[in-house]
């Protein structure tokens, strides 16, 4: 079995792109499939030691889910489900995809809401990526100085994607070799 799930949620598809170029990179042998997040429950993410969550930040800074105008589950629904259950021992690292241009308030927040929930059940969480390159305003997802995940611009730094994800995996695939 693989050792690292890959679970995302999406509406256009962007990061649902971006998942699957990661499980490609890492190799069958390392990552399983990706899984869009509406289609799983928290034993799937607790059968691995390793996650790998991707989301993009919408509107006001939002996860995407019902809220947002999706009409399916996505990470609104899915983060509350995890109230009560253990991911000590469990190493996460989070992407975030979002829009520093058309949203420089509230660029990428909803890694921070991924980040905040998973480190309040436990889990160690890595793949911190440098603020250096981007331009907005105003992010949840910084602390220090620094992104709590990688950070995705496909509307603005599209050409930018491919070595930025080379680069993170590089660095998260060290930290749980090491950790």
């Amino acid at each position: 079995m693989a050792t690292v799930g890959i679970f995302f949620g999406t509406d256009s598809g962007n990061t649902r792109r971006i998942a699957k170029d990661i499980s490609t990179t890492l190799g069958s042998a390392v990552a399983a499939k990706p899984v869009n997040i509406r289609n799983a429950v928290v034993a799937d993410l607790l059968a691995y030691d390793i996650l790998i969550l991707g989301t993009p930040t919408y509107g006001d800074g939002q996860v995407p889910g019902l809220s947002t105008g999706n009409v399916t589950e996505s990470w609104e629904e899915f983060l509350p489900t995890l109230a009560g259950h253990d991911f000590t021992g469990k190493t996460v690292a989070i992407f975030g995809l979002g829009n520093q241009k058309g949203y420089p308030d509230e660029f990428i927040d909803a890694v921070y809401y991924l980040h905040d929930q998973f480190d309040a059940c436990g889990a160690t969480l890595i793949g911190e990526w440098p603020t250096e390159g981007y331009k907005f305003k105003a992010s949840k997802a910084v602390v220090n100085g620094n992104f709590l995940g990688l950070a995705l611009d496909q509307e603005n730094q599209k050409e930018l994607t491919p070595e930025r994800v080379s680069a993170w995996l590089k660095s998260i695939a060290s930290a749980w070799e090491n950790g």
